[in-house]
């Protein structure tokens, strides 16, 4: 009977594998990208049997990547104390039934940090820089359907990890500025292809650089351009292979546009060549900033009429230039308007692991707020991430990888190899416009090296590559300093991080609850920290105050100007922290992306590609204070003056600073409503805004937010879930601080949210909502099904909202529905237009010549177009004279100067025309450039005379964290600061009205 038995199997078993055999020859072959996140487990600790196949992890975790194994801790912990050590992931699967004979990769969008792969027990490689994708050919290593595979990662994310071919520490994994979030936090797909295949862009291990696409000979105004593919090709098949390249172009409606092909080409057994095709295509609509328009590229190798490889590449086309200090998008200029954020980009309780709607969500809220470019920070950001960016129209600076400053040796070449790879990974997503080399200056020798690695691999891309700082850098394309206002009239220089200051959303002002005084928090540090601990309004103002010196100096004002500047950051992160809490609250709208009043003071001062486009205006605050509040009211408008209403009544206008914010000062609260009212300069009204008084908290409103694709049961989709509580009428209770008690229901995982508390409330059911609003989220489980979020508080009406998570399919370990797939773009700027992004606002005035009595061979250095460069004279006030020679006689009425030492000296000067006084007093101090007015005389020369004695002493106390090692703003240079009669111009230029 045994012995029945057993050979009755073994005819089932070979039947079976005949049936597949012959299932195989049945179905015609075609290349596959796999979603291979599903059916994973992990667990913390050494496990070195875990590589062998017959281990058994029955108890280990079941989840869905992306999932950090310590992602929970995310706002929970501080960043120092995330938790780090061995990890091991493994899982189950089998290949598709037609796979057998075929190539199989592996394809990892990140792990952190180092990690070592095995297949069936076998290693197949390791991976360490813990940021950038990687991938292997694993087609040795599997076994064909129906049997069984198992995949294993160990997983070391120490901080201190070294690297084990150097024993090199990597620089960006750092404490300060990259959440450590270890595991696999990040995609993972399998591949599947014919013998001659396309590459995958996987540099490293697989040294493939894949398909590259790209547009030549753009021309915006008639719509067409050259769109060039080029693939690179693989044969290993044992014998020649006569191959072509075919390409088809479909627009965003997935409608196909343009069909064309390149000529056959021999490939030899292990030959790999690149395959190239071109066409002028037309009618075309080109990738803008707020208009993610992605076209779908599909590069197939036919051999003998037969197609036996396809790949899909989502771009956009759009045309970019670099030059007179300005950045040029599709013929029109644009100023930097954005965000350094943080590359983790994290939410409480799931780190950076989220869904592709909500990158999408966080991400197309900067562009809600006009933002235009967001500057990665230190590292480079993950696919989901750039994908994001170019669907939802935002502009990116891409950064390799970096803690501050140059590097040497070991920690260069992996600076080096960390950006070869993302140029190639990431060279088809239009929204990247920049490569960053270093969150600092670097040599010149390696902005060299870096040049020629993107001359290399991505020379069609439209994209400039540089540095922060590189102010007189020959080799960088773009560059800026950290906070300083830089001008150029070559390069373009932009701020990379400004207004680093920080304030939690909880507090309004001092007159809201819970009455935090501005300021008012722990020392940093050992010293007062009220720069971290700002109450919003103030916070908002501060951001008001940096951006003005920007949007002095704007495209449009002269030949030299500021092409802008990212504040730091766009939402709080669980990164380098300064204030009361263990995470940085420098961003415009809180972890859960719920915004803060500085939100929509830049969506006011950023509507508009250089000048302001569309009008608005935004009241700080609230209208829910006590009766007897008499308080100061902020109103940030684009309008040339505003006017205050309280309950109908006019309280006059407001006075005007840094051209944005209008101060109303002791405003006596009234219950009912408040408005502002914006004019131009010819008294039209242009915008409005308004507040009212909610009344008494009444019952709780719950908000669902989804993927347009559902909420999927896949156990890593999420749900986000609003709470606030409102009046009878719906009205938000803007001064509502009650603590809300959750229940969940069904198949579903509690992540919460995060306020100001106890291990700030991350993952408890119990939440406060802030200033009447908070968010939580609710991670799916793996079974399809009614899921209910119910919220009560004691005296208010609860409330409840349900859901339904959908069945996702996922069988052998893989599904065939990607993450981010059929996610639509985000359309609602519109193209380019094809009108003037700003108006000219004065005429240069240049200069032919200078001279002086004191140090003459260096005068050309105050007006050389270098901000590290400069002219002195020797110390002494009577040598403290310049003569600027005009190349025609000018009536100049502004006199635009960078003086050295500018924010902390003082110079007092007499300009003169043509030896008539046209100014006398004393310099300002600022964080860069000044400007003189001057009386308009006729005139061929303008002289600057110093007239007495410099005066020092810090303006910018509050201002935090600039570099306090700039030599030209005297720092440095101690000695020479003390000096009292130094006339020191690191920059001059005039100006005359337009005429």
């Amino acid at each position: 009977m045994h012995s029945f038995k057993h050979t009755l199997i073994n005819v089932c078993l070979v039947f079976s594998i005949s049936f597949s055999v012959l299932q195989l020859h049945s179905q015609e072959f075609k290349r596959v990208k796999l979603n291979f996140n599903s059916d994973w487990k992990f667990k913390t600790g050494e496990h070195p049997n875990a590589v062998n196949f017959e281990f058994q992890d029955n108890d280990w975790q079941t989840v869905t990547l992306p999932y950090a194994y310590n992602q929970h801790e995310a706002f929970k912990k501080d960043i120092i104390d995330l938790t780090t050590g061995i990890v091991w992931y493994r899982k189950n699967f089998k290949l598709p039934d037609n796979a057998q004979n075929k190539k199989v990769f592996v394809e990892f969008e990140g792990i952190r940090q180092g990690g070592i792969v095995y297949v069936n027990g076998q290693k197949v490689g390791m991976h360490e820089n813990g940021v950038m994708a990687f991938g292997f050919d694993i087609s040795e290593h599997v076994k064909p359907y129906p049997f069984n595979n198992v995949i294993a990662l160990r997983i070391d994310n120490d901080w201190k990890y070294r690297e084990t071919a150097t024993n090199a520490t990597y620089r960006w994994n750092n404490t300060n500025f990259n959440a450590n979030y270890g595991g696999i936090p990040k995609n993972v797909f399998l591949h599947i292809t014919n013998k001659i295949y396309q590459t995958l862009p996987l540099y490293s291990n697989l040294k493939t650089t894949g398909v590259y696409v790209y547009a030549k000979n753009i021309d915006i105004n008639s719509a067409t351009a050259n769109v060039h593919v080029e693939a690179e090709v693989k044969n290993e098949f044992d014998g020649d292979k006569s191959v072509q390249l075919i390409v088809e172009v479909y627009d965003i409606d997935n409608k196909k546009v343009a069909e064309f092909d390149s000529q056959n080409m021999e490939l030899e057994p292990n030959q790999t060549k690149i395959l190239k095709a071109h066409k002028k295509l037309n009618n075309l609509h080109f990738w803008s900033w707020g208009y993610g328009y992605l076209y779908t590229v599909k590069s197939s190798l036919k051999i003998n009429g037969t197609v036996v490889d396809e790949v899909s590449t989502k771009t956009g086309f759009r045309k970019t230039a670099f030059r007179n200090g300005e950045v040029v998008l599709n013929d029109r200029v644009i100023q930097i308007k954005g965000y350094a954020q943080r590359t983790s980009n994290e939410w409480p309780a799931i780190g950076m692991s989220v869904p592709p709607w909500l990158s999408d969500f966080s991400n197309k809220m900067m562009v809600e707020g006009n933002a235009n470019l967001v500057r990665w920070m230190h590292v480079t950001p993950w696919k989901q991430d750039i994908e994001s960016c170019d669907r939802v129209g935002l502009m990116q600076a891409m950064p390799a990888g970096d803690a501050e400053k140059d590097s040497q040796g070991d920690h260069w070449r992996q600076r080096v190899a960390l950006m070869r790879d993302a140029i190639i990974y990431n060279r088809n997503n239009p929204s990247i416009i920049f490569y960053e080399c270093g969150n600092e200056v670097i040599s010149e020798p390696h902005m060299f090296e870096m040049k020629s690695l993107r001359n290399t691999y991505d020379p069609h891309g439209g994209r400039a590559i540089g540095s922060r700082e590189m102010l007189d850098s020959r080799e960088a394309e773009y560059g800026g300093e950290m906070l300083y206002i830089n001008k150029s009239a070559g390069k373009p220089l932009w701020a990379t991080e400004y207004s680093r200051d920080e304030g939690l959303r909880k507090y309004w002002d001092e007159y809201s609850p819970p009455f935090h005084k501005e300021g008012d928090g722990p020392l940093y540090r050992g010293k007062p920290a009220e720069d971290y601990n700002h109450n919003q309004d103030a916070h908002a103002i501060e951001n008001i105050t940096r951006w003005y010196d920007y949007y002095v100096e704007r495209p449009g004002t002269g030949h030299r100007v500021s092409s802008g500047g990212v504040n730091i950051i766009f939402s709080d992160t669980n990164t380098h922290h300064r204030g009361e809490v263990n995470y940085r609250t420098s961003g415009e709208v809180d972890p859960m992306r719920i915004p803060k009043d500085g939100f929509f003071a830049h969506q006011v001062m950023w509507d508009g590609w250089v000048d302001i486009e569309q009008h608005r205006s935004h009241i700080l605050g609230h209208w829910n204070y006590g009766k007897d509040v008499v308080k100061n009211i902020y109103v940030v408008s684009s309008g040339d003056k505003v006017e205050l209403f309280v309950n109908g009544k006019s309280k006059g206008f407001g006075k005007q600073s840094k051209r944005f914010l209008f101060t109303f000062e002791n405003v006596p609260f009234e219950a009912g409503s408040i408005k502002a009212v914006s004019y131009n300069s010819n008294g039209k009204v242009i915008s409005e805004a308004s507040k009212t008084t909610s009344g008494t908290p009444f019952q709780i409103k719950l908000t669902k937010y989804t993927s347009p694709k559902g909420f999927l049961a896949n156990g890593a989709d999420v749900a986000l879930i609003e709470v606030e509580v409102v009046d009878k009428n719906g009205n938000r209770c803007p001064v509502d601080n009650s603590l809300i008690e959750f229940s969940l229901k069904g198949n579903a995982t509690w992540l919460g949210g995060i306020a100001k508390g106890p291990n700030n409330y991350v993952g408890s059911k119990n939440l406060p909502v802030e200033n009447g609003v908070n968010r939580v989220l609710v991670r799916s489980g793996f079974k399809a099904g009614k899921v209910t979020v119910t919220a009560k508080s004691k005296g208010l009406k609860s409330a409840k909202v349900s859901l339904t998570t959908n069945e996702t399919r996922s069988l052998n370990g893989w599904s065939e529905n990607l993450p981010g797939d059929n996610l639509p773009s985000y359309l609602d700027r519109g193209s380019t237009p094809k009108t003037p992004s700003y108006t000219l606002k004065r005429t240069p005035v240049h200069i032919g010549y200078a001279t002086s009595i004191s140090n003459p061979e260096t005068v050309y250095q105050s007006f050389d177009d270098n901000e590290l460069t400069e002219w002195r004279n020797d110390g002494r006030i009577k040598t403290g004279r310049i003569s600027y020679h005009l190349t025609k006689p000018s009536e100049v009425n502004q006199c635009v100067v960078k003086f050295t030492g500018w924010r902390r000296k003082s110079y007092p000067i007499r300009i003169l025309a043509d030896n008539q006084v046209v100014f006398e007093g004393d310099t300002e101090r600022s964080l860069g450039y000044i400007t003189l007015p001057l009386k308009p005389v006729l005139a061929k020369e303008i002289t600057i005379e110093l007239i007495g004695a410099n005066t020092d002493s810090d303006a910018f106390n509050e201002i935090v964290e600039v570099d306090s090692n700039k030599e030209l703003d005297m720092f440095k240079d101690e000695k020479s600061a003390e000096i009292k009669g130094h006339l020191r111009i690191v920059e001059i230029e005039f100006y005359e009205s337009l005429k």
